[in-house]
């Protein structure tokens, strides 16, 4: 009696182990692979399914979007630089049958070729078309997967360069490269604010000897001027004086010569004719004889 109520237990334990192991409950966002006896029969949906208990296996596969972060890797670009990058991407599978059955690991046969892809993209560029194009090279790469991961069932939906960062060695060839051209411009800079200064400097002096000659060249002319102006002023008033003050200015000067210790006196002829006809100049003369 005893052992008829340990095998009924038994029994009934193993039907609810095999009903509860029948049961498979797929979340939302998965899909559930089911292959019986090792071999793939179909795909049940989100939700409460039914299958064969012991002999039923059910993969579930996740349909959401997935972010992924790849490693640093070394890569050498094309003017053999060595570069550390580090890449992180968002994939969903697209298709669950050869996501799981068609390869041993689509994860990471896709990291594998992303990894390749990259060596290849960055060995065309040279090392400052790689720190400056991050861009072109997230288009290319993705343009590369795009063509290989539906293979795997999945689709790279975006693929990001993290990090790129020279190793030290090319990073202080950088740094003394930089540095090189900073004092190269400081001393081209330096050279024209000279250049520049010499020049104002020539150029101010040079306005100051032109203002100084243009200053003197104009007291000359002003200077010309009111001599000409003094000239013209002395010739029109002896264009008008008559013969009389003429010969007034003559005895005048013939009576300085008088009174001087001069001895002889050279005149022109037509003065001395002149001169004779004055009685004044005749007492002039007379004068002169006698001292």
């Amino acid at each position: 009696m005893i052992l008829s109520s340990i095998l009924y237990v038994i029994i009934f334990l193993l039907l609810v182990y095999l009903l509860v192991s029948s049961i498979r409950i797929i979340p939302q966002n998965m899909v559930g692979m089911v292959s019986i006896l090792g071999k793939y029969k179909k795909q049940i949906t989100p939700g409460i399914n039914f299958t064969i208990p012991i002999i039923t296996r059910v993969d579930r596969v996740d349909l959401a979007q997935v972010p992924l972060s790849l490693s640093e890797q070394s890569v050498i670009s094309q003017d053999n630089a060595e570069v550390i990058i580090s890449l992180s991407m968002n994939y969903h599978v697209t298709n669950p049958y050869k996501f799981t059955f068609e390869n041993a690991d689509s994860i990471k046969s896709m990291v594998q070729q992303s990894r390749a892809h990259l060596r290849g993209i960055i060995g065309t560029m040279d090392l400052n078309d790689v720190l400056n194009g991050t861009e072109r090279i997230n288009a290319a790469l993705s343009h590369e997967l795009a063509t290989i991961t539906d293979a795997y069932g999945v689709n790279v939906d975006r693929i990001n360069i993290d990090t790129i960062q020279p190793t030290p060695e090319i990073q202080e060839s950088m740094n003394k490269q930089i540095n090189a051209t900073r004092e190269r411009e400081a001393a081209i800079a330096k050279a024209e604010g000279e250049a520049r200064s010499i020049e104002l400097t020539t150029r101010a002096k040079n306005d100051a000897l032109v203002t100084t000659a243009e200053a003197k060249a104009k007291g000359v002319r002003l200077a010309a001027d009111a001599e000409a102006y003094r000239i013209q002023k002395a010739n029109d008033a002896l264009a008008v004086v008559d013969s009389k003050y003429l010969a007034a200015q003559n005895i005048d000067a013939f009576r300085e010569v008088a009174n001087g210790q001069t001895n002889t006196v050279v005149v022109p002829n037509t003065a001395i004719d002149a001169l004779g006809n004055l009685t004044v100049a005749n007492e002039l003369f007379q004068q002169k004889t006698n001292k």
